[in-house]
């Protein structure tokens, strides 16, 4: 008798956990509604929601690549295989149109789409869990009043099993942790109004943290640096500690303009980040800056933590990515003179000390850009290869790309002397082979 007892109690624990996972895994549909007219929504709400939405970068994951905007489209390289970005603009067929305030709020809190299906965490709900009503209430003004695009979301292709979304019920349990930021009353007004933004509608950790095995950020290394599409993202618990240190005054001007005197240019994933911040006032954009500095909170003179970006990338092996200890006097001198030729007749123009660009706007010099002091060059060959592009009419920096210009010896060359000569740096270390790697994953993009 007693050990059927002890039976039925472990058959009725099974059956319950099992009825809470399932109640978990699948979550029920909320009504669809009548599409509201724009003219619903209150101008003041819109007004915020799109400087929230800017904060957030929303238009650059969910625009396709000459697509409209908001409509999706966008693929995502993971290691777990390519998702696609869905169409978030007010169609009522494709896209949010008959989401209700209450199924777009649970979407952004739990990741939970309107008809109950779970979404991937690559759309950051676990930042945007932190958004007051308030907020979530204007962001949805914001895109239920954007034009409407009728465009079908791509099938993702992800490795099986990960196409199962109920799976994603046991990554919530482990990294989702609902609800707004614990209060904080030691801090000024600015401060806890940047850790509202970076933590929040910014989610900055989801890139700047490394991601462990299961695509989560790791525990106890926020901000340490990251890896995307095949840049280094560096750490942001430093910023205070690098040469030059970072400065309130230069960091909100690169976050607004994409530019900062004595660190470089936004460029990769971040350009089209700091060409969203642009748009969003002048005081959020310092906050988001003071937070990020207090961030850093190692004793004066200390060395900076090493970036993670090289672990966080497991096709970046380190010791091709992270520069050894070598003398500049050690260095390839052929190396340095063919460089030095190549930079006086395809860089010098932009980037020599006495070129307008460089002297004229407060344009940052090359020793002391952020790519070229990195312990890594592959921000910099990317930078060489890739360019900045031009975006239309609209004022931005600009750099050609090099990669049909270019062989790999010469852009090894001239990225060598630009690292010796220049910037009196060590030598980065396999640079030959970190070229050709870099090209290659740029080719099978």
């Amino acid at each position: 008798m007693k050990g059927r007892s002890i039976a039925a109690g472990v058959l009725a624990i099974v059956v319950l956990g099992g009825v809470a996972a399932c109640s978990i895994a699948y979550r029920s549909a909320i009504d669809p509604i009548e599409p509201p007219a724009a003219a619903a929504f209150d101008a003041g709400s819109i007004a915020r929601g799109a400087q929230l939405a800017a904060v957030g970068d929303c238009i650059s994951c969910h625009t396709s690549a000459g697509g409209k905007s908001y409509a999706g489209g966008a693929p995502l390289e993971t290691p777990f295989g390519t998702l696609y970005s869905t169409n978030i603009t007010p169609d009522p067929d494709t896209g949010i149109g008959r989401w209700s305030l209450v199924a777009f709020t649970r979407a952004m809190r739990e990741g939970v789409s309107r008809d109950g299906h779970l979404l991937y965490p690559a759309f950051p709900y676990p930042h945007f869990t932190r958004m007051s009503d308030a907020d979530i209430k204007d962001v949805y003004a914001y895109m239920m009043t954007r034009t409407p695009v009728k465009a079908p979301a791509r099938d993702n292709a992800l490795t099986f099993p990960l196409g199962f979304r109920p799976l994603i019920a046991g990554w919530n349990l482990l990294y989702l942790h609902p609800g707004p930021a614990t209060e904080d009353a030691s801090h000024n007004a600015e401060w806890l109004r940047g850790r509202y933004l970076v933590e929040g509608p910014g989610h900055c950790a989801a890139c700047h943290t490394p991601m462990n095995t299961l695509g989560a950020e790791e525990s106890g290394k926020p901000f340490a640096g990251g890896s995307i599409d095949g840049w280094d993202v560096p750490p942001l618990n430093a910023l205070g500690h690098r040469q030059p240190a970072w400065t309130a005054d230069q960091l909100t001007s690169y976050l607004r303009t994409g530019l900062a005197s004595q660190h470089g240019a936004a460029a990769g994933p971040m350009e089209p980040v700091t060409r969203q911040l642009a748009l969003v006032s002048e005081n959020d954009v310092r906050a988001m800056a003071v937070y990020l500095l207090s961030l850093d909170g190692q004793p004066a003179g200390a060395a900076p933590p090493a970036p993670a970006a090289q672990a966080a990338n497991p096709a970046q092996p380190a010791a091709q990515a992270v520069a050894q200890a070598q003398p500049p006097a050690q260095g390839d001198a052929q190396r340095l003179q063919r460089g030095g030729a190549l930079f006086n007749s395809t860089c010098a123009a932009c980037h020599a000390a006495s070129a307008p660009m460089t002297s004229i706007g407060g344009r940052p010099s090359l020793a002391a850009s952020s790519v070229v002091n990195a312990d890594s060059p592959r921000n910099a060959i990317n930078l060489v290869l890739q360019g900045i592009p031009l975006r239309g009419s609209a004022a931005s920096h600009y750099m050609p790309s090099f990669a049909h210009t270019l062989n790999d010896q010469q852009v090894a060359d001239i990225l060598a002397y630009t690292r010796v000569q220049i910037a009196q740096r060590p030598a980065w270390a396999s640079l030959d082979d970190s070229v050709a790697k870099v090209r290659k994953e740029n080719t099978s993009k």
